[in-house]
């Protein structure tokens, strides 16, 4: 059987999640899934409820109703089971600036029960793959911020979790530092493991994650493949072009069709809209070429996730 045509398999799969403050539901119904091998996006704006769902699946919050399974484990009647396949980094986490790099690793290695004779090896290889070897007898103090953050990754990475749960893990870095993230989360994929990240940094998320999901005031509003919400809020998208001569004759002959919603002139090159995102640009092309102008450029606007995210979400709050 060929593995492509294999349905995927839920590593996080939540029905009606709801976290209730009070009166106020800082998320309300969540139905997400999340599959084996993602790297997962998780976009919102603050208080949208991205961290109540994160620590939920934690076990470090209890959901008001619903239900969340992590690899097959529930959440609330399994949480022990879950924290042995699971790794949280928190948006803010706490680390012991007078310990050594080595020993911070070295103490959660026990937490975990990893035997001593192999905690060595393990701390070695989890600081080679987040690139932190050559640090491994400094004071955590003395380590940048970015550096830090690759310490907190390396601790969750510690027992070798299948599903990493990573809040903001790129936040307050320069850009080198989360592109260094960035690369080792990449890394972490090849190797198997399965990552959510909230961030919002969404054009890093627009390359980076192969699914997203848009979470606004409590309520999932969109999730699915990067693509495929660009593709869902691009109506009316955009493909310029240029021809050598007679652009008056380029316009006309793009007015004609109902493919094309609206043309204009800017700075010496033709802005078409087309109608509706489904429209093939190539349409474009053929029209002018068939109508013999000649056509030296074309290209379309690309439209990006912080854009989409702009469009579909009004910046509402709990």
């Amino acid at each position: 059987m060929n593995n492509d045509a294999l349905p995927p398999i839920p590593a996080v799969q939540t029905i009606g999640l709801t976290r209730m403050y009070g009166n106020i539901a800082a998320l309300y119904g969540l139905n997400l899934t999340v599959n084996k091998g993602d790297l997962f996006g998780f976009i919102g704006s603050n208080g949208a409820g991205k961290t109540t769902t994160l620590r939920i699946l934690a076990t470090f919050l209890a959901p008001s109703a619903g239900t969340a399974q992590i690899l097959g484990h529930d959440v609330v009647r399994d949480a022990d089971s879950v924290r042995h396949v699971i790794g949280y980094m928190p948006d803010f986490f706490g680390v012991y600036k007078d310990m050594e790099v080595t020993e911070y690793l070295d103490f959660f290695g026990a937490c975990y029960k990893i035997p001593t004779a192999q905690r060595e090896k393990t701390v070695n290889d989890v600081l080679e793959l987040v690139g932190l070897t050559e640090k491994k007898g400094a004071l955590i103090g003395a380590l940048s911020r970015g550096m830090q953050q690759r310490l907190g990754l390396a601790r969750v990475l510690i027992h070798d979790p299948s599903l990493l749960l990573l809040d903001e893990p790129a936040s307050g870095l320069d850009p080198r530092a989360r592109i260094e993230m960035m690369a080792i989360l990449q890394e972490l994929q090849r190797m198997g493991k399965t990552i959510i990240i909230s961030s919002h940094i969404l054009s890093e998320l627009q390359t980076l994650c192969n699914r997203v999901a848009i979470i606004e005031k409590g309520k999932l509003i969109y999730i699915g493949p990067v693509q495929g919400v660009r593709d869902q809020m691009a109506q009316g998208r955009v493909v310029w072009v240029r021809v050598s001569s007679e652009p008056e004759r380029a316009i006309e002959l793009l007015k004609t069709r109902s493919e094309v919603s609206e043309v204009a002139t800017l700075d010496g090159e033709i802005k078409v809209t087309l109608a509706n995102h489904e429209t093939d640009h190539s349409i474009v092309a053929d029209v002018l070429v068939r109508g013999g102008a000649k056509l030296t450029g074309l290209r379309e606007d690309e439209i990006g996730l912080e854009e989409v995210f702009m469009r579909v979400t009004k910046g509402d709050t709990q």
